[in-house]
């Protein structure tokens, strides 16, 4: 598909492209942008997709970054074509002749065909506002009126039709998912042209800032939906071994020890008073003990799992691991944790079921959790263990017991509590994270960026 070299200078739309990939948590530096902009000079404007590709060449760092990057492109990079206009609301005839074509479409493929398909849907059947042209464009009620997920019956008999002869059956469960694919890219069509049409009236700057979908590491735990937890639990390992190799690094440095003054000191009288050989106080190497209190109930319960599937391939950095599981009792899941399986719903319905962390409701109750653990588990607290707790710190109006979280925190090394709350929450309604933080040292820990960061620079070693 080609384009026209982009309206607005080309420079503009580059670094518009590299300021919004930026603000998603893409490290990319000057020396990576002028790289970009001799790759568009040398590819020129007459191919889109080589264009797409010789940026992504250039400008990523590695293959999780590009369905976000493709997102931002289409926004500064778009199709050619006149800016999108709202159409004449189509009726039931209009709509069950733009079903059959797209139904045309898929079956024999043509993307540029899809492409101008999308655009029409958005044109006819997305637009939302009461001025002479439409006040928006929402790709959520284009695709809720055309339903093309409805059409994969049409198209398969469109496709064995073409073929003249009959398929094994494995053969019609492969064709089936490749009928699958195509209608999800005709969706992620829609959803990238209402795109365009908001950041042609909004600005492009804003829609790619606000309305495109980061990494899976920076998307809210509280935010993140099932298949977003499913793309969390493939970077659990990578992240692992990453913050393993820091861990590591940090262990060797200190394993080096501290200056011991005064024995450097009284050395340094045989040289005049110059410390030449300055005297090491070794610390024996002890790696820290680790105990987990999570909150596994509501919406929380996934940042719970990802923690936990993290401390699970992070265990040979500690020379003890312990995980306890609450939502208003108080139970040990170090054993559901190890032979666990790695889907992280999974997990939390495995821990569900055989722990007992619920009484007589089932509300989250942090008080009564904290009272129970320090009476039944205070054992598992001494003065190399560190403790974190994860939670949003929402008691449902019971006591928050903050007599139960001084004591771990007077038994542990230390103790970090981290929320999945943005700050701005603390204290709101039934939080009690202001209490909370006046005892033990609470931060905000919202994606699995600021998790991997927060475990890399907290943890003892």
């Amino acid at each position: 598909m080609s384009t026209a070299a982009p309206g607005g200078g080309a420079a503009e739309r580059l670094t518009g492209l590299v300021a919004a990939l930026r603000a998603h948590g893409f490290g990319i530096g000057t020396g990576e942008t002028v790289d970009a902009g001799q790759a568009l000079e040398a590819v020129g404007f007459t191919d889109r997709e080589r264009v797409r590709e010789a940026l992504a060449a250039t400008l990523l760092h590695g293959v999780a970054q590009r369905g976000v990057f493709d997102r931002v492109f289409d926004l500064y990079f778009p199709l050619g074509g006149a800016p999108g206009k709202a159409e004449a609301p189509g009726g039931p005839a209009e709509l069950a002749a733009l079903r059959e074509r797209i139904a045309e479409a898929l079956a024999a493929g043509d993307t540029a065909v899809l492409d101008a398909l999308a655009a029409e849907a958005v044109g006819g059947f997305g637009g939302f506002g009461s001025g002479p042209e439409s006040d928006g464009w929402s790709s959520y009620q284009t695709l809720s009126r055309v339903r093309p997920e409805t059409l994969l019956a049409r198209v398969r008999d469109r496709r064995r039709a073409e073929a003249g002869a009959a398929e094994p059956e494995f053969a019609d469960r492969l064709l089936d998912d490749e009928i699958r694919r195509l209608i999800e890219s005709f969706r992620e069509r829609v959803r990238t042209e209402a795109r365009r049409r908001v950041a042609e009236r909004q600005g492009r700057d804003r829609v790619a800032r606000r309305a495109v979908a980061g990494t899976a590491d920076r998307v809210d735990f509280l935010l993140a939906g099932r298949a977003q937890l499913d793309e969390l639990r493939r970077t659990v390992r990578p992240l692992a071994r990453k913050l393993a190799t820091r861990l590591a690094a940090r262990r060797r440095r200190a394993a080096r020890g501290r200056i011991d003054l005064r024995r450097t000191l009284r050395g340094s009288l045989s040289t005049g008073g110059v410390p030449v050989r300055p005297v090491l106080r070794r610390r024996p190497p002890r790696r820290p003990e680790l105990v987990l209190l999570c909150d596994v109930s509501g919406s929380v319960a996934g940042f719970a799992q990802f923690t936990m599937l993290l401390v699970r391939a992070l265990h040979d950095q500690f020379s003890r691991v312990r995980v306890f599981g609450f939502v208003n009792r108080v139970d040990e899941v170090t054993d559901l944790i190890a032979r666990g399986p790695e889907d992280p719903a999974a997990l939390g319905d495995l821990i569900l079921s055989e722990a007992r962390l619920t009484g007589w409701h089932g509300q989250s109750d942090y008080g009564t959790s904290l009272g129970e653990f320090a009476e039944r588990y205070a054992d598992a607290v001494g003065p190399r263990t560190v403790v974190f707790v994860l939670g949003d710190a929402r008691t449902n109006g019971a006591d928050p017991h903050l007599a139960a979280l001084r004591l771990i925190a007077g038994r542990a090394r230390r103790v970090h509590w981290l929320n999945p709350e943005q700050p701005s929450l603390w204290g709101t309604g039934d939080s009690e994270a202001p209490a909370y933080a006046e005892i033990v040292e609470m931060r905000p820990c919202r994606n699995a960026h600021q998790l991997g960061a927060l475990i890399g620079r907290l943890l003892p070693v």
